[in-house]
């Protein structure tokens, strides 16, 4: 029996080091192969791995893979098993912004809006400034869930704070209620995603509906067909890894180390830790930071630059 749990966790370990979360394709009902679409008289040419019922892992052409839509009953359990959090290494941040671009195309939202977020920080005069991601921190105590009057958002078993749009109200109350100011608002129905409505599911990468309120749901469909969320897998700089709490393991897509070891060697810390609200995103501080924070902010365009012309870096630039 010990010698079978060292091979299924070994398995597992090896599942990650190719860029995948371990059991991740594994869902309630089914697997990823439920993922596999019947449509085989095509093929891109582009395999990918896929996990099957008896933890093998095989190639099939990525054009007949796709995210499972679970329905929105299946939506509030979470996928059994699982505690995901997600691990932002501050030193390796750039500003490169494709974790915000690739989120945006995921999610068809418009350039005006982000799940996402980089902020410039410095934490003090003496300091140096740091680029700061910030997505939705999915918090074992989110505020938002307890000041929702009609139960739209909530916490599932995997540790992921979703919202149900069929059921959101647009009362925003969440919206004040979230002390990290994640949430956005859905002033109207997006063109860009009309084309692409299926059969809603509040796992699905959508932007909220006209009058509700959506933000980073930690991309649970992807998670679903054993894939990283959109910010994790885009980032050219490997800066956000993704995994399982339970599993004690974390990946960025290249690299695939142990979360409790990395928090600890690290240093890591939660945001705003004194609020209890206990998030699932944790970061590694900007110590030995591998770019120079000009590199992140001189190729901007001037509407971005704009967003930081009233922080000490860029003041100190002007004289």
């Amino acid at each position: 029996m010990e010698e079978s749990k060292k091979n299924i966790k070994g398995s597992r370990r090896d599942f990650l080091k190719k860029g995948l979360i371990a059991g991740a394709g594994m869902v309630a009902g089914g697997t990823l192969l439920s993922a596999i679409s019947d449509n085989s008289g095509s093929g891109s040419g582009e395999k990918v791995k896929a996990l099957t019922t008896n933890g093998e892992i095989i190639e099939v052409d990525k054009i007949h893979v796709r995210s499972p839509r679970v329905s929105r009953a299946e939506s509030h359990k979470g996928i059994p098993g699982r505690k995901f959090v997600m691990v932002i290494d501050l030193a390796k941040c750039k500003n490169a912004r494709k974790c915000v671009e690739a989120c945006q195309k995921g999610h068809f939202l418009p350039k005006s809006q982000e799940f996402m977020k980089v902020y410039l920080l410095q934490d003090s005069e003496k300091s140096a400034p740091y680029w700061f991601p910030k997505p939705c921190y999915h918090c074992d105590n989110p505020l938002c869930v307890s000041v929702c009057p009609v139960g739209a958002t909530y916490k599932r078993s995997d540790g992921i704070v979703l919202i149900d749009n069929e059921r959101c109200i647009g009362c925003k109350f969440c919206m004040t209620g979230c002390p990290y100011s994640t949430r956005v608002f859905a002033w109207k129905e997006y063109p860009e995603y009309e084309k692409d409505k299926d059969i809603y599911s509040p796992e699905a990468s959508s932007p909220g509906k006209e009058g509700t309120v959506s933000k980073c749901d930690f991309c649970p469909d992807l998670i679903r067909i054993g894939k990283l969320p959109y910010c994790a897998q885009n980032c050219p700089m490997g800066v956000i890894y993704f995994g399982d709490i339970d599993e004690d393991t974390v990946t960025n897509g290249t690299e695939t180390l142990q979360f409790s070891d990395l928090i600890r060697d690290r240093a890591g810390y939660r945001y705003l830790e004194v609020l209890g609200t206990r998030p699932s995103v944790y970061y590694l501080p900007p110590v030995e930071r591998q770019f120079p924070v000009e590199s992140g902010y001189n190729d901007l365009e001037d509407n971005l630059k704009d967003r930081f012309k009233n922080t000490p870096f860029v003041q100190s630039k002007k004289h």
